[in-house]
């Protein structure tokens, strides 16, 4: 039997730290769905497509071979798992926040669809690094390359121009 599992996010712009936890999770399954979400909830910087070549970029750079990068924006996140024959969400989480946001979630879906939420915690190096974090040093012309995959820096610096 495959264990296949979904890591979901939005990942605006992907991290090292969601870096860290794909590698991670990509040896605990025989296949691994990175999947980038629109979330309503979020002022987007990068376009979803943008987001999924940014993500395909880094995962090869890092020689991770059994990762697939798409997206979804249309129904549930279990209805994705479904499709897909996936079992196990993975969610990275830095602090007891995002522990208390993603608590709820994980129990309506294994409610919804008997699909189990296993909760990953970042290399401590990249805890502090969030998406708004990287956003928000970019937009005010800082360097966020300690922070995110060489792809993404060389990114958003060519486009700051």
């Amino acid at each position: 039997m495959t264990r296949i599992a979904v890591v979901p996010g939005s990942f605006d712009p992907v991290t090292l730290g969601h870096l860290d936890v794909i590698e991670r999770a990509a040896g605990l399954f025989d296949q691994l769905h990175v999947l980038v979400v629109h979330n309503p909830g979020k002022t987007a910087l990068l376009p979803i497509a943008q987001r999924v070549s940014l993500l395909q970029e880094s995962i090869a750079a890092a020689g991770v071979k059994n990762v697939l990068v798409t997206s979804w924006s249309v129904g549930l996140l279990v209805d994705y798992c479904t499709d897909v024959g996936a079992s196990v969400l993975v969610k990275g989480i830095r602090s007891q926040v995002d522990v208390a946001y993603e608590t709820p979630m994980a129990i309506v879906n294994r409610d919804l669809a008997g699909v189990e939420t296993i909760f990953m915690l970042p290399d401590p190096a990249h805890a502090h690094v969030s998406s708004s974090l990287v956003r928000q040093v970019a937009a005010l012309g800082g360097d966020v390359s300690p922070y995110v995959p060489r792809s993404v820096a060389n990114y958003l610096q060519k486009d700051r121009g």
